[in-house]
C-alpha cells in the first residue's frame, strides 16, 4: 500500500548538457520530494508527452523504488525494487563545490564501464532524492556528470507546500509486474507489432488442420498466405522482419521464403496458389522444361521475396543428438531490416506468405512478425519498386519446377518498360545456388554476372564461408570422417540455419521506356539424378 504525504516539500528542475552544450531537445527533469517520498518525471504539458512516459517515485520510509509508465493508451504499468537491491556502489570523495548556492559532496560508481560523478548535497534536512536511480540513497543530488561528457545539473530549485496531485495521480490504478515483464512491456511499448503468422506449422500434409480462418494454406501445407493490413507510416520508420523457426519432425535444412504477392497486374501468383500452377505465365527453357511465373510480364508480376532463410539441420526436434561440448539451440531466429519495401506496404493491405520446402508430415514451427520503430534517421527510401524476376519454386509441392534455366547460355532475361525516368535504380538481388554433391552448384562457387540493356553492371561470386559458425543450430548435420559437419561446408550464399541477405546493385539513371535485364550463370551439368539449379529474385527500386 503506497500512502502519499503532504509534508513540506522541494521541487527540483534539471537540465540535460552534452558537451558542455545545453541539450535543447531533450525534456527537462522535474523532481519533487519531501521526507516521506520522491517523485521523478520528465516535465512535459499533456500535449507534449512521448509515450511511453517513463519516471519512478521512491517510498523513503520503505526504501523501495516504484519504477512508473504511462503508455500510449494511458494505460500506467510499473515494478517495484527496493533501494538497497540495487547494485550501485559508491566511493565518497572529500571534494566539495557549490550548486546554486548549495555546498555539495562528490561520490563516484562504475555502471557497465561508465565513470559517474555524483554531485549531492545534505544541507536540506530529510530531502533525498536524484533525477535518475543513482544516488537516491545519498541526499539531494544535483548534478551526475557521465563520462566528463555528459551532465545532468538542477537549473532551479525551490520550496513548494506540497507534491502536486498531478504527479501523485500517475501511481494511481497503476498494474505492477516483476521487473524482468516490466522491462518487457515496456521495451514492446516503443514500437508497432504485426503477427503474421503465430505457432503454425509449414509441412508436407493434407491431414494438417488450419485453426486461423485469416491463414490460407497451400502446395500440401508448405505454403501458408495471410491478407494483412498494414499500419500507415511515418517518415523514417524502421522496418523490421522477424521470423523464428525449428524443426517438429524435419531433419533437413531446408530453402525457406517470405514474400509479398503484388496484385496491382491481371494476373497474380495467388491465382496460381488457389487455381494451379498452370494460371501464371510459363517462361520456355531447353528441352522443352517449363518455369512458371518467374518473370514479369505486361499483366504479371512475380513474388516480391521479403527474406530468404535457411532451416537448419533438425534443430529443437533433434536436440537429444549428444555430441561433447555440444549445447544445440533451440531456435532459429532471423531478423532483417526491410525498410526499403516502405513504400509498398505503407497502409496497404498486402498478401505475405512464407514458404518450406519439405516433404514431413511434421515439418517446421514458425512465428512471423513484422515491427515498425519510428525514427528521425533521414533515410532515402526508394519511392518506385517494381519486382522483375523470382525463381524460388516455392510451389514446389505443388507442381512448380526447380529453377535449372541457367543451362541456357543466354540465361535469364526480363524485358520491362518504364512510365518514368527512374534516379539512382538499384536491383536488390537475393541468389542461391543449389543441388548435388561433390560437383553441384551449392558447393561450387559460380559467378553471377548482371546486365542491364546488353551492358555488364555486376559480375560476383556469392558465396558463404562461415557456415561451421552454426553447428551449435544443426543437431542432426552429418558428421564426416575428416572431421568435418555437413553444416560446416562453404556454400553458394548460403548457410543452414542463416538469411541470405540482399545484393543492392547500383544501375545508374534509367531512361522511360523499354530496357532488358539479363542474368547468367554456370550452371553446373546434371548427374545422374542429381542436377543444379539458382533460386535468385531481383527488385528494381529507385526514384521517379
Amino acid at each position: 500500500m503506497i500512502t502519499l504525504s503532504h509534508a513540506q516539500s522541494y521541487q527540483v528542475m534539471y537540465e540535460k548538457y552534452y558537451h558542455d552544450q545545453l541539450m535543447t531537445d531533450e525534456l527537462p527533469i522535474e523532481l519533487f520530494a519531501n521526507a516521506s517520498q520522491t517523485w521523478v518525471f520528465p516535465k512535459a504539458h499533456q500535449d507534449s508527452i512521448v509515450f511511453p512516459y517513463t519516471g519512478f517515485m521512491v517510498d523513503q520510509h520503505q526504501k523501495v523504488l516504484n519504477h512508473i509508465t504511462i503508455l500510449r493508451d494511458y494505460a500506467k504499468i510499473g515494478a517495484q525494487d527496493t533501494l538497497s537491491a540495487q547494485k550501485y556502489t559508491y566511493e565518497k570523495s572529500d571534494e566539495t563545490k557549490v550548486i546554486l548556492g548549495y555546498l555539495c559532496k562528490k561520490a563516484h560508481t562504475v555502471v557497465n564501464s561508465n565513470q559517474i560523478d555524483i554531485w549531492y548535497t545534505t544541507t536540506i534536512p530529510g530531502i533525498m532524492g536524484s533525477p535518475t536511480v543513482l544516488g537516491q540513497n545519498l541526499g539531494l543530488v544535483l548534478e551526475i556528470n557521465r563520462n566528463g561528457n555528459f551532465i545532468i545539473r538542477a537549473s532551479h530549485i525551490e520550496k513548494v507546500k506540497e507534491i502536486p496531485s498531478q504527479m501523485t495521480d500517475r501511481i494511481q490504478d497503476i498494474a505492477f509486474y516483476n521487473e524482468i515483464t516490466y522491462k518487457d512491456l515496456l521495451w514492446k511499448s516503443r514500437f508497432q507489432t504485426i503477427r503474421i503468422f503465430e505457432d503454425q506449422t509449414i509441412h508436407f500434409s493434407d491431414q494438417s488442420v488450419n485453426h486461423n480462418p485469416e491463414v490460407m494454406r497451400f502446395a500440401q501445407g508448405t505454403v501458408w498466405v495471410k491478407k494483412v493490413k498494414m499500419p500507415p507510416l511515418k517518415k523514417g520508420t524502421q522496418i523490421f522482419a522477424e521470423l523464428k523457426q525449428y524443426s517438429q519432425g524435419d531433419a533437413y535444412d531446408r530453402t525457406g521464403s517470405v514474400f509479398i504477392i503484388p496484385v496491382r497486374k491481371d494476373t497474380t501468383f495467388l491465382q496460381a496458389l488457389q487455381k494451379g500452377i498452370e494460371s501464371i505465365p510459363v517462361l520456355p527453357g531447353l528441352n522443352e522444361k517449363k518455369y512458371q511465373g518467374v518473370i514479369a510480364t505486361p499483366h504479371y508480376e512475380p513474388l516480391i521475396e521479403v527474406m530468404r532463410f535457411f532451416t537448419s539441420f533438425g534443430i529443437k526436434q533433434y536436440n537429444y543428438l549428444e555430441l561433447k561440448d555440444k549445447k544445440w539451440l533451440e531456435v532459429n531466429t532471423y531478423r532483417q531490416d526491410i525498410s526499403d519495401l516502405a513504400h509498398l506496404i505503407d497502409n496497404q493491405e498486402v498478401y505475405i506468405g512464407i514458404f518450406i520446402g519439405n516433404y514431413d508430415a511434421r515439418g517446421h514451427h514458425v512465428d512471423l512478425e513484422i515491427t515498425f520503430h519510428e525514427d528521425e534517421v533521414n533515410q532515402m527510401l526508394p519511392t518506385f519498386i517494381q519486382p522483375l524476376f523470382n525463381t524460388v519454386n516455392v510451389m514446389e509441392m505443388a507442381g512448380q519446377d526447380y529453377a535449372t534455366m541457367f543451362d541456357n547460355p543466354n540465361g535469364l532475361n526480363v524485358t520491362f518498360t518504364l512510365e518514368n525516368d527512374l534516379k539512382d535504380a538499384r536491383l536488390r538481388y537475393i541468389t542461391t545456388g543449389h543441388g548435388g554433391w561433390e560437383n553441384g552448384d551449392e558447393f561450387l562457387q559460380k559467378r553471377n554476372k548482371i546486365y542491364v540493356d546488353g551492358n555488364l553492371i555486376f559480375d560476383f561470386l556469392p558465396w558463404r564461408q562461415d557456415c561451421g559458425s552454426y553447428r551449435l543450430y544443426n543437431p542432426a548435420s552429418g558428421n564426416f570422417e575428416n572431421g568435418l559437419s555437413s553444416s560446416d561446408y562453404s556454400r553458394s550464399n548460403w548457410c543452414p540455419g542463416t538469411l541470405t541477405v540482399p545484393e543492392y546493385i547500383f544501375l545508374g539513371d534509367l531512361t522511360k521506356g523499354i530496357h532488358t535485364l539479363q542474368i547468367k550463370i554456370q550452371q553446373g551439368e546434371n548427374e545422374g539424378n542429381s542436377f543444379s539449379f539458382w533460386n535468385v529474385s531481383g527488385v528494381l527500386m529507385g526514384w521517379e
